[in-house]
């Protein structure tokens, strides 16, 4: 009976541990910290994605930069929602919150009020 009674308080410490970290947590699911080669693709409906190679660096507190061109992505991953600032050169292009999920080393997320869906496909990292 001791035994039960033990499994059962340590379930319920298991349970509180993982309601206690965030849904989409860039940390739990995404690439390691660091410079990656990635591909950005982005949709807008109904038309098929468009994608290109970008540079992505993915830092520790959550900020993700990607870098097409002379457009700077910068996100901003927080637990549950992505903030996008979208610049050319000091310009501010556009801004957006939104949901996000992580699909292995994918970042996706959709930008209802554009039609638009953007994913960031994370490939090798830069040594």
């Amino acid at each position: 009976m001791k035994s039960a009674a033990r499994w059962f308080a340590t379930a319920l410490l298991a349970l509180a541990a993982l309601s206690s970290v965030p849904a989409g947590a860039a940390s739990q699911a995404g690439p390691p910290v660091g410079l990656h080669q990635a591909e950005l693709c982005v949709a807008t409906k109904p038309k098929p994605p468009v994608c290109g190679p970008t540079q992505a660096d993915l830092r520790s507190d959550g900020q993700l930069r990607l870098r097409v061109d002379d457009i700077v992505y910068t996100l901003q991953l927080r637990s549950s929602q992505v903030e996008v600032v979208v610049m050319h050169n000091v310009v501010q292009i556009d801004e957006f919150t939104v949901p996000y999920q992580w699909v292995g080393n994918t970042l996706q997320f959709v930008d209802d009020d554009r039609n638009a869906r953007y994913e960031v496909r994370f490939r090798a990292r830069k040594r």
